[in-house]
């Protein structure tokens, strides 16, 4: 069988690229630029040059291919970064399903995210599949974004024009996520030099149990479905702690209150505004007190889903930083 995977070169992207290739999958990845292959370029590979965003260059991308992974997405928590996002994740999403529709019926695999199903405002509030999206009023670009695009491919099976199927993963740790942009502020924690932690709640899942589940979904999964794929429920203030415990340095100590997280973003979120940037804007601070806590019972029961221990994500992450350099 032959595939397309988007955003292949991506942190969870370059790993389901290999165990596409290992399950015997014939593989070809869009990317912007061969140079851009980075360490997929000793892999057997197709590659088509393209981007989600020139449709055009994805219907050429899937033509003679079984199945579309289409992982590529733009993570952004600033107000600045709505357009891009708008273009990417939601307006980019549309178009694979529009390359996939002109080139027969391709399966789809759409690599959603927890954010499109929501979030908690308590740690009470554990989400799952069936879950409302109940944060619509606080317009928070990633999780709209995500939401959308997710609605879109949805909305094309529920009138039989579309096969496909959702992974919805939560926070996704392990070797090589030092190159995420949006972990920077878990690298000062292992550098020892991020004071501070926050009053929310976030799901780890480890790389390798997304890939997993993700090969399994598209497999056997029933078209119109969205799986969520997390691990354990951690406040951030345990998260933070047990990143700095396998770093060997000094865990955050300061919590931030959040009336300080809000001025802090409503000063952010001017200075955004008028061209510069702060610590944080008022997305970051939404993000950073909810609680991202979901449920997998529904991958445990349809797929044998059965996740590693937070601490194997978080250990495997600090590793490979501190073997690479970024530490």
């Amino acid at each position: 069988m032959k595939v397309l995977v988007t955003g292949a070169t991506g942190f969870l992207g370059q790993w389901l690229t290999r165990r596409l290739l290992d399950e015997g999958f014939e593989v070809r990845v869009l990317v912007r630029s061969r140079t851009k292959l980075d360490e997929l370029e000793t892999l057997k590979l197709d590659v088509a040059e393209g981007d989600v965003t020139n449709l055009e260059s994805l219907e050429t991308a899937c033509r003679g291919v079984d199945g579309v992974f289409h992982l590529a997405g733009l993570i952004a928590y600033s107000k600045a970064q709505r357009s891009a996002m708008e273009q990417v994740n939601v307006q980019g999403t549309k178009n694979v399903i529009k390359a996939i529709q002109k080139n027969g019926q391709a399966r789809l695999l759409h690599l959603s995210s927890v954010t499109a199903v929501g979030a908690g405002f308590t740690p009470q509030e554990i989400l799952n599949e069936h879950s409302d999206y109940n944060i619509r009023h606080l317009n928070l670009g990633y999780f709209e974004t995500k939401h959308d695009a997710e609605l879109a491919v949805f909305n094309e099976v529920r009138v039989g024009r579309l096969d496909a199927v959702a992974i919805n993963p939560s926070t996704i740790y392990g070797p090589g996520d030092a190159k995420k942009g949006s972990r920077g502020a878990q690298l000062k924690v292992a550098r020892g030099s991020f004071p501070f932690y926050p009053p929310g709640g976030v799901n780890i899942v480890h790389v390798d149990d997304v890939v997993d589940l993700c090969t399994k979904v598209f497999r056997t999964g029933k078209s119109g479905d969205r799986t969520i794929a997390s691990g354990e429920n951690l406040s951030i203030h345990d998260t933070f702690n047990r990143i700095a415990a396998f770093a060997g340095v000094k865990p955050p100590s300061i919590a931030l209150p959040r009336f300080a997280l809000f001025a802090a973003g409503r000063v952010g979120d001017f200075l955004e505004s008028v061209g510069s940037k702060g610590p944080i804007n008022t997305e970051n601070a939404w993000t950073s007190v909810l609680y991202h806590w979901f449920s997998n019972d529904k991958a445990k029961r349809e797929f044998g889903f059965n996740p590693r221990p937070a601490n194997e994500a978080l250990e495997a992450s600090v590793r490979w930083s501190r073997d690479n350099g970024f530490l």
